[in-house]
């Protein structure tokens, strides 16, 4: 239990140190957008690699397509709704007009930002907060179930903490940016790791023991929500603001998340 306690802190503790390093410093943009691209290739190895294989290795490949099915539209439709709440009364924009997401305020975290960013962005900061929760609860479900079953989870802790990491830092420096205080921002991402850290003891404790069929869901679950996560938020607003290199921090990420689950 204590083993799987530090696994799921070391997971979540990145949410604290991005927090705070997002309201006292500001970054430069490209560093930003490396870092989620980063992000995104450990997150591909994990979700391929960590979750979905498992999840059809327990339950066959209808309940593992059934769950990833359910898992990315369920964080579709939320994460539209999360954007609509990031910027009040904006309309839906066509695909040739997407300029990356609200819920990752950028420029609120990176140097030389738009005079407006703050009173246009609105609530992004606490709409980032919500997304990393959402997506965050089925994978740290995940990483209980791993570390429990003796499969490491190594390359799946990894992935989170590196995507952990700069989602928090841009929505901490999107709430400063707001008028919240330091320390408000700091204990909002601080209540969001331990609940993220208690997931994984679920995992752990109550998904570890039961039918593999069942486990298979939310397995595949975390898989589509991580899926939806990339295509919508974190690889578009890496591009967005990082260019094609961002293309070669992206295989670094996955090339390191794949060493690690050789481990």
């Amino acid at each position: 239990m204590w083993a799987t306690l530090l696994f799921g802190a070391v997971a979540s503790s990145a949410l604290v140190i991005g927090a705070a390093i997002g309201v006292r410093f500001e970054l430069p943009k490209r560093l930003l957008a490396m870092l989620l691209a980063f992000a995104a290739g450990a997150l591909i190895t994990a979700l391929s690699f960590e979750l979905f294989e498992d999840s059809y290795e327990r339950g066959g490949i209808w309940l593992a397509a059934i769950g990833l099915f359910v898992g990315a539209i369920v964080f579709t439709v939320l994460s539209a709704l999360l954007d609509r709440w990031a910027q009040p009364g904006a309309r839906a924009k066509p695909a040739d007009e997407y300029r990356g997401s609200a819920k990752l305020d950028t420029d609120a975290a990176a140097q030389q930002r738009p005079a407006s960013t703050a009173t246009t962005r609105g609530a992004a900061g606490l709409a980032l907060l919500a997304a990393v929760t959402l997506d965050g609860v089925p994978e740290n479900l995940a990483l209980g179930i791993s570390l429990t079953e003796g499969t490491g989870g190594i390359a799946l802790l990894a992935a989170i903490f590196v995507s952990n990491f700069p989602e928090a830092l841009v929505g901490a420096a999107s709430m400063r940016e707001q008028g919240r205080s330091k320390a408000q921002v700091i204990g909002l991402w601080t209540i969001c790791a331990v609940l993220l850290t208690f997931a994984v003891l679920a995992g752990a404790a109550w998904l570890a023991d039961t039918d593999p069929a069942v486990v298979s869901l939310p397995l595949a679950f975390a898989a589509g929500a991580v899926i939806a996560s990339l295509a919508d938020t974190l690889m578009p607003e890496a591009f967005e603001h990082g260019g094609p290199a961002v293309a070669l921090s992206t295989a670094a990420g996955f090339v390191l998340s794949f060493v690690l689950s050789l481990a």
